[in-house]
């Protein structure tokens, strides 16, 4: 008989509510009842409200899921039988792809995340990993960015730029030195998928960025993360060690002649680095400022060189759809959004955690059906999607289907794919003037509209909380976003009036309450 294997994540989520102390319990047991048993350590599945997650592999292969996991209930579990537990104990979910909420998704990016060993190559080969680089190898760089314009892949960031097409631009462009850039600076509030992918499945983001290098002539490549992502850092640079190891990176590729070389760079905590000239001034070493455009990366970037700025998603989903073709990519989604999503659910709900799907799922499945609605059980108020400069969304906008243009269309953005809900007791007048503060602190104070627009902000917004001239100060207001939004230098000043206008045209009556004394924050505390 094998020796039976439990599942423990090591990814940040679950290390910060006792992983780790639940592993040593399921050692400690295993050691005093004299039974050999196999801790393999994982990423997280994304359920983050069951974290710790502890799967039990039973004989048939089938994984069972315990959890919230704590160190107490471990001996119960070994009571119940290991490898084969008794699914009444108080804390078994049954087989863990029947969960619900993991049964109802769709994942191609995140289809290893929790399921194998982050750091062993012949897990991630077992699982289908360098199949897409395989493929790569035997094209050309002008086939590999024709299947992935043919895919339908954008941006999984802010604009949902069409990757085949930048790729092409920096393949085309002149000079022998070109860069692939990989933003890892997962900034935005409510978003871990960046995070969650580099500690439960590394190799995916190496082998997306190495084709990109084969794809476009770039032999070089670097991660930019944040230094918040001590977990990722790690896993990363292990990661990319192990790859130059069995040769899926350096120089001979797999046995070609083919090579590449990647490198992991971390940032000082500026949320300004999470745009694209601003990172590669970063990376440059020089202060994180962005750069005016044109020239755009793509024809003069790092060092003045072509490069190609993807963020980790983007470059993530590219194996597969060498791997599986681009036909077949392009099956899932609506409209232009072709491919899966990876969304985050955060904030005020009741089953937090990722969730992978087509595009095309409304904001109410989302938020309800994944969700369960609000972790107070409050009614639902707003959802802010697209990170702390995304628009906040009423319920009656909840139909709206996860698209880029049909959220652009409400002046929305589906951005990284972050979502944070809201119950009705949110002072929507306070996140407004969040919203302005937020850009004040982290502006990098290059262009005038967003370093001196958005403090401005901030007072216009106490003096309406406080009943000053109300409605003068409102005009005022509107004013100041037309201006930030056509006159700043990047997107940082250029989307800070898109939370501000939308909880003004959606929550007006948070903006128009008996005079009190104090700022919308004292308010809202």
């Amino acid at each position: 008989m094998s020796t039976p294997r439990v599942f423990i994540p090591r990814d940040a989520a679950a290390l910060s509510v006792g992983a780790d102390a639940v592993a040593s319990a399921v050692r400690a047991e295993a050691e005093a009842r004299d039974l050999a048993v196999e801790i393999v350590r994982t990423g997280s599945r994304g359920l983050l409200w069951l974290e710790p997650l502890l799967e039990v592999e039973g004989p048939d292969g089938t994984r069972y899921a315990f959890g919230p996991m704590t160190p107490e209930a471990v001996p119960e579990l070994f009571e119940a039988g290991v490898p084969a537990p008794d699914t009444a104990h108080p804390l078994a979910l049954g087989p863990t792809e029947a969960i619900p909420y993991l049964a109802d998704q769709h994942r191609v990016t995140f289809s290893r995340c929790g399921i194998i060993d982050p750091l062993s190559v012949a897990d991630y080969r077992a699982h289908g990993g360098f199949a897409g680089l395989d493929r790569a190898l035997t094209m050309t760089a002008e086939e590999i960015c024709a299947a992935v314009t043919d895919s339908g892949l954008r941006g999984r960031g802010g604009a949902g730029f069409p990757a085949g097409r930048k790729w092409d631009t920096v393949r085309t462009a002149p000079g022998e030195t070109k860069y692939i850039a990989c933003n890892a600076d997962e900034g935005d509030s409510g978003t871990f998928a960046d995070r969650m992918l580099m500690e439960g499945d590394p190799f995916l983001l190496i082998e997306g960025i190495t084709i990109a290098g084969l794809a476009t002539g770039a032999t070089e490549g670097f991660i930019y993360m944040r230094s918040e992502y001590p977990h990722a850092i790690t896993t990363m640079r292990d990661a990319v060690a192990l790859a130059e190891a069995e040769g899926w990176l350096g120089d001979g590729i797999h046995g070609t002649d083919r090579r590449f070389h990647l490198h992991v760079r971390v940032g000082a905590g500026a949320y300004i680095c999470g745009e694209e000239t601003a990172m590669l001034e970063s990376l440059e070493g020089r202060r994180g400022q962005v750069r005016a455009k044109p020239p755009l990366p793509a024809l003069e970037g790092l060092f003045g060189k072509p490069t190609v700025v993807n963020n980790v998603l983007t470059l993530a989903a590219v194996p597969d759809i060498l791997a599986f073709g681009p036909d077949v990519y392009a099956t899932f989604g609506v409209g232009r959004s072709r491919g899966t999503q990876p969304f985050q659910l955060a904030g005020n709900v009741r089953r937090g955690g990722l969730v992978e799907v087509p595009f095309g799922i409304s904001l109410h499945d989302l938020v309800y059906r994944f969700g369960g609605g609000t972790a107070s059980g409050r009614p639902v108020k707003a959802v802010q999607a697209g990170g702390p400069l995304g628009a906040y969304l009423p319920e009656h906008l909840f139909h709206l289907p996860k698209d880029y243009e049909a959220f652009a269309a409400v002046g929305a953005m589906v951005g990284h794919g972050g979502l944070v809900v809201f119950d009705d007791t949110v002072d929507m007048a306070a996140q407004t003037r969040f919203a302005l503060e937020f850009c004040a602190i982290e502006s990098c104070g290059k262009c005038t509209p967003c370093r001196i627009g958005s403090q401005r902000g901030v007072e216009v917004i106490d003096r309406i909380v406080a009943g000053e001239d109300r409605d003068a100060n409102l005009a005022l207001l509107d004013d100041l976003c037309t201006v930030l939004a056509d006159g700043s230098l990047c997107a940082m000043g250029g989307l800070t009036p898109q939370p501000v206008r939308s909880a003004l045209r959606h929550f007006p009556e948070d903006f128009d309450r008996p005079p009190h004394t104090g700022t919308a924050r004292q308010a809202a505390e």
